[in-house]
């Protein structure tokens, strides 16, 4: 059987670029994705990144949506303690009628940006302790549930917008399994967990009407090229870029070079910092397919979404042509 593959966009804005440039990109990244047959793209909700241009995911979705043709579009994920569950209901019910049987709705827990976020989105943190109601009351508005309060989501009610819970701990996987849910693991990014939270999950799960079995879906980064140094050294400038972000913030902030970036790596917190990435499929096609088929199989997962890392915009899309042509 051939692997269910999918794709996480992050909408990078590389240094120098633009979000304009970003967000035709990922319109570029999904029509490649669609003609190399993966199941569906997903876009994560970040606030306040100067490098991710996905902050408003169900925008970025429709104009992404209206460029494609079948390919299964949708959130990875909508942090939904920033909204209200009417507010995501009408939103994605909107898109759903828009474009029947393609809309996905990832939900998150995580704040999806700095402490600060919540503030400015007129929030507070203890919003995240209101997930789980959040989600049952989200299924409910997307199904058309008869409320106390007369409430019916327009767009939203009745379209059943496939939900998924997002988590990189065992917070999600029991909260996934507990409402019959498929569960997507952070693993591209937070692996530490991934075995853990997977077998609670499938250990605990309850199966629901629309989801009689458990879905497990995990994130990994992948670098596909015909040469297998070149994939390989773009997954070191894609690390280094990842820890250069991380470390360069506040108003002290400076530029590292390359070389400083590596002898940070060295130390026990470059280290921590670079094990984030360490899930990851590289090399030439035939070594990606090899890492992804080992991976599949160590996350007991169903179906694996891809994070293509490399900074250069060209090298992305050959990395998710030459994967999804590996594993057909």
């Amino acid at each position: 059987m051939p692997l269910a593959l999918s794709l996480l966009d992050l909408a990078f804005i590389r240094p120098g670029g633009t979000a304009a440039e970003s967000l035709a990109h990922s319109v570029e990244l999904a029509r490649t994705a669609e003609t190399a047959g993966y199941r569906r793209v997903w876009y994560a909700e970040h606030h306040a990144m100067p490098t991710i241009a996905s902050s408003a995911p169900a925008v970025v979705i429709a104009h992404v949506a209206a460029h494609t043709s079948t390919i299964r579009l949708g959130a990875g994920g909508v942090m939904l303690p920033h909204h209200s569950p009417l507010v995501v209901a009408e939103q994605f019910g909107t898109l759903a009628e828009l474009h029947p049987g393609r809309i996905d709705l990832g939900l998150g827990r995580a704040p999806g940006g700095a402490g600060e976020v919540y503030a400015a989105l007129r929030r507070t943190p203890d919003a995240s302790d209101r997930f789980p109601e959040d989600v049952r009351e989200l299924q409910d508005l997307l199904a058309g549930e008869a409320r106390l309060d007369g409430i019916r989501a327009t767009p939203g009610a009745g379209t059943n917008v496939p939900l998924y819970v997002l988590g990189s701990s065992l917070f999600g996987a029991q909260l996934a399994a507990q409402l019959g849910l498929p569960y997507a693991f952070a693993s591209h990014f937070a692996p530490q967990a991934l075995e853990q939270a997977v077998a609670l999950y499938r250990g605990t799960y309850q199966p629901s009407e629309r989801h009689p079995e458990p879905y497990v879906i995990a994130g990994v980064n992948v670098v596909a090229a015909e040469d297998g140094d070149d994939a390989r050294a773009e997954l070191a400038d894609a690390r280094r870029q990842r820890v250069r972000a991380l470390i360069a913030r506040g108003p002290a902030a400076r530029t590292y070079t390359d070389e400083e970036i590596e002898a940070f790596l060295t130390t026990p917190q470059g280290q921590g910092i670079a094990q984030m990435m360490s899930k990851a499929a590289v090399g030439t096609p035939a070594e990606v397919r090899a890492g992804l088929e080992a991976f599949a199989a160590e996350a007991r997962a169903d179906e694996l979404i891809t994070v293509h890392p490399s900074l250069d915009p060209a090298a992305r899309i050959r990395s998710v042509t030459l994967a999804g042509a590996a594993v057909r």
